[in-house]
């Protein structure tokens, strides 16, 4: 059986690549991203997953979506923004569902802001953070983009739990450490990958002193770039 391999490309860039080869890219920051190995000309994703509207976590959509046709999908006020670019774009809002090739894309929520800079402007807030609730090949994948800790984390997936969660652990802009703890066990994760931290002073963080604290055989230790499969 094929495996669902997943890619962590620095900062909150999540790769993943189905069973059926669907490319699916979370977040791309890349450009002035200090930690990915990722080209943003090099990038082939078929979805770009786009959390919240943050220059960190926009990133490279608009550039990456234009020269490939990649379908973007986002809360509907930044689904917007990029239609009006000209972009493929799926606007969905909380507790929305998008079906897939591979499963579906369940917007979920997230506590943190949501405004993107602009040349010349003031920042333009596009909507609210969220996280995404993604059914892929049979498996539930749970990324929280940035948010700080909230009981309704145990909501996701109907309280039965995730394969797989992405959580934030860099603190000063999101939850830290002893909190991403405490969400791995409100969404009953069986793996965790740590995501947001040491990209800037202000998020770094011991990421192994995090691993050494959850459940034996959760935290997933892991470098930019490398696969690993689920």
């Amino acid at each position: 059986m094929q495996l669902m391999k997943i890619i962590w490309h620095g900062h909150s860039v999540i790769e993943i690549i189905t069973a059926d080869k669907t490319d699916i890219l979370i977040d791309p920051f890349i450009t002035d991203n200090p930690l990915t190995d990722l080209k943003v000309e090099e990038c082939q994703p078929d979805f770009i997953l786009v959390t919240h509207a943050h220059f960190d976590h926009v990133g490279d959509t608009v550039e990456i979506a234009q020269r490939t046709g990649a379908t973007i999908v986002a809360v509907t006020d930044l689904a917007g923004y990029f239609e009006e670019k000209g972009l493929k774009a799926y606007g969905i809002n909380f507790g929305g569902s998008l079906k897939t090739n591979f499963g579906s894309i369940k917007l979920v929520p997230a506590w943190h802001t949501a405004a993107l800079p602009q040349k010349g402007s003031d920042p333009r807030t596009l909507g609210v953070a969220a996280g995404f609730e993604l059914h892929v090949d049979g498996k539930v994948l749970y990324d929280a983009g940035d948010t700080a800790l909230f009981s309704d984390m145990q909501l996701l997936n109907g309280g039965n739990g995730v394969d797989l969660a992405f959580l934030p652990i860099g603190d000063y802009y999101t939850m830290g450490p002893d909190d991403a703890i405490r969400a791995a066990s409100f969404v009953k994760a069986k793996r965790v990958l740590p995501i947001h931290y040491n990209t800037f002073p202000q998020i770094k963080q011991d990421v192994a002193a995090y691993l050494a604290k959850l459940a034996p055989g959760v935290g997933i230790k892991t470098s930019v770039g490398k696969i690993f499969e689920i």
